[in-house]
C-alpha cells in the first residue's frame, strides 16, 4: 500500500517536471504497469526527488548527464524537457551536455545535441 504523503508529494513533483506534458498521463507504464508507476511516483519522485540535500535543479542537471553517459535517448529527451521546467537554462543545458562530452565521448554527445535541439524547438527557445 502507497503511503499517501509520498505518493501525493511525487504527484506534485512529477507535474512540475513534466509541466505541460502532464496532461497526457503516464504513458505505457501506467497504462501497463500502474502499480509499478505507483512506486515510482511515490519513491522515487516523492521521497528521493524530494530530499533536502539537493535542490530539483541539480537533481535535473545530475539526470541529464547520467542519462547521457549511459545513452537512454528517450528519456534523456524528457528529462532535458524537465530540466527547463526545473528551472535550467538552455545555456546550462548546452554546458551539461558539453561537459559530460568529454567523460561519454563524442558520438554520445552528438546524439544528446540532437535530441536537445528538438527539446528546445519544441518549447520555442
Amino acid at each position: 500500500m502507497a503511503n499517501k504523503e509520498d505518493l501525493e508529494k511525487g504527484l506534485a513533483l512529477r507535474n512540475k517536471l513534466l509541466g505541460k506534458r502532464a496532461a497526457a498521463g503516464t504513458g505505457a507504464l501506467g497504462e501497463l504497469a500502474p502499480d509499478l508507476d505507483e512506486i515510482l511516483t511515490e519513491v522515487l519522485f516523492g521521497r528521493v526527488w524530494t530530499r533536502p540535500g539537493l535542490e530539483p535543479k541539480m537533481r535535473s542537471a545530475i539526470t541529464i548527464a547520467s542519462l547521457m553517459a549511459m545513452q537512454r535517448l528517450p528519456q534523456l529527451k524528457g528529462h532535458i524537457a524537465n530540466g527547463l521546467n526545473m528551472g535550467l537554462s538552455k545555456e546550462e543545458i548546452i554546458e551539461i551536455l558539453t561537459h559530460v562530452a568529454f567523460y561519454a565521448g563524442v558520438p554520445t554527445a552528438v546524439n544528446a545535441f540532437q535530441l536537445a535541439k528538438e527539446v528546445f524547438k519544441e518549447e520555442g527557445i
